[in-house]
């Protein structure tokens, strides 16, 4: 919330040469300290040795540096009218040799970020031009919050922008948003901000056409000999005329009598989502757990977990003797209520609270898991999916969960040559 100081008579008025006089205003004021202009080294310690030679009290600092032009402001404590303009020549004397304009202005607003709900908008899209800006920038104003910052996460593959909103009401701001995106072709992800941003986070993953291109089922049919009518059994499934227990149970029989040497091959042809490896090797570097929900079959998936060093796997067992599939599943099915279930058990076993969770999936079989994670994600994912969940993303890169994360491709790209020096 923001309070506006009235004085109950007079007013401020700005004179000759920027001057500013007091009618009926206290004796001090708090005043915002302004450097703006080509950036060069030793200015910030330059303008506080000005603030400190004077005595003067520094409540607040912001600093922003775009393509060599800097913006550096500090908020002062109660300032005399008669004080200002000797501390504006302090400062430019400090400052003589730097290509910058220096403003002292009293602040008439008194800021209180603890009274204020933050959020964080993620906006996007392959590319992100002024109109787009201008159609999120309106609906947050629209929805009475405030962007305090704009930060580009990602220039490539994919355009993206984060903004820092003050004020306004979540659930009005995503359903506005949610408009906005659909007539921009963007997506756009409204969250909460706050201290949990940083802290250990659970990312639970679908597998087939999330963490993987294409379904493992289809890939065993195709080596089965069996592809058209597991095909008709899944278009069954999906048309609503069968559960998925169901159907999952009829397609695997089709499989029976498919040997290890053919799983082995349809392990080796499993083609990773783009951008599959950087988002869990990053998750890795920042201390978060990982883990794949799937409806597929952990003699394919298993050993891909192992590869890409994810800590959890909840996926249907294919049931083998003397290295030959029987055509049944072993033990429980892991279906819309068992991925839900899994995300709890997981984050139980990482110590990460449910309101830390991220789940990402593409069909109807995740919708419970996406509701009970604290941000679900629909990958790519059919409309009903998008609909349900928190938030969708439409472009092919896995890695673009990252963005949403608040983490930038700059900091992705230096973390892997830092890697890859300390191999050398």
């Amino acid at each position: 919330m923001t309070r506006r100081w009235k004085p109950p008579r007079g007013r401020l008025e700005q004179g000759q040469r920027g001057q500013y006089r007091d009618d009926g205003m206290p004796a001090q004021l708090p005043h915002l300290v302004t450097v703006s202009g080509q950036d060069g080294p030793g200015i910030a310690e330059r303008l506080f040795a000005a603030l400190g030679e004077l005595g003067i009290d520094v409540r607040d600092v912001g600093q922003v540096r775009v393509h060599g032009r800097l913006l550096l402001c500090v908020e002062i404590a109660g300032l005399a009218t008669s004080g200002r303009a000797t501390l504006q020549e302090a400062i430019a004397t400090r400052l003589g040799g730097d290509v910058v304009t220096v403003s002292v202005v009293p602040l008439l607003e008194v800021e209180d970020a603890s009274e204020r709900d933050q959020f964080l908008v993620t906006v996007l899209a392959p590319e992100i031009g002024a109109a787009t800006l201008e159609g999120v920038s309106g609906r947050i104003a629209r929805c009475d919050g405030n962007i305090e910052r704009i930060v580009r996460l990602s220039a490539y593959p994919v355009h993206c922008y984060e903004f820092a909103v003050a004020g306004g009401d979540l659930d009005l701001l995503r359903r506005a948003l949610a408009d906005e995106a659909v007539r921009r072709e963007v997506d756009i992800a409204v969250q909460v901000d706050g201290l949990h941003r940083r802290a250990k986070h659970l990312i639970v993953l679908d597998a087939d056409s999330t963490l993987l291109q294409g379904e493992v089922i289809d890939l065993l049919a195709e080596e089965c000999g069996c592809g058209a009518q597991v095909t008709a059994v899944t278009q069954a499934a999906m048309a609503g005329e069968i559960d998925f227990e169901e159907a999952l149970r009829h397609r695997v029989r089709l499989l029976a009598g498919l040997d290890q040497p053919a799983l082995d091959r349809v392990r080796a042809s499993l083609l990773l989502a783009p951008g599959a490896r950087t988002l869990v090797r990053t998750l890795r570097r920042l201390g978060y757990e990982t883990a794949i929900v799937s409806g597929g079959f952990t003699q394919v998936i298993g050993p891909l977990a192992a590869e890409l060093e994810i800590e959890h796997l909840a996926a249907n067992e294919l049931e083998m003797i003397d290295g030959v599939l029987t055509g049944e599943v072993v033990g429980p099915i892991v279906d819309r209520v068992g991925k839900a279930e899994a995300l709890v058990r997981f984050a139980a076993a990482a110590g990460v609270p449910q309101s830390r969770t991220i789940a990402v999936g593409d069909g109807a079989n995740d919708l419970d898991m996406l509701a009970a994670a604290g941000l679900g994600i629909a990958f790519n994912a059919k409309p009903l999916v998008r609909q349900a969940a928190d938030t969708a993303l439409s472009v092919p890169y896995l890695d673009a969960i990252l963005f949403l994360l608040g983490i930038s491709r700059d900091e992705v790209e230096t973390a892997d040559q830092l890697e890859q020096a300390g191999r050398r």
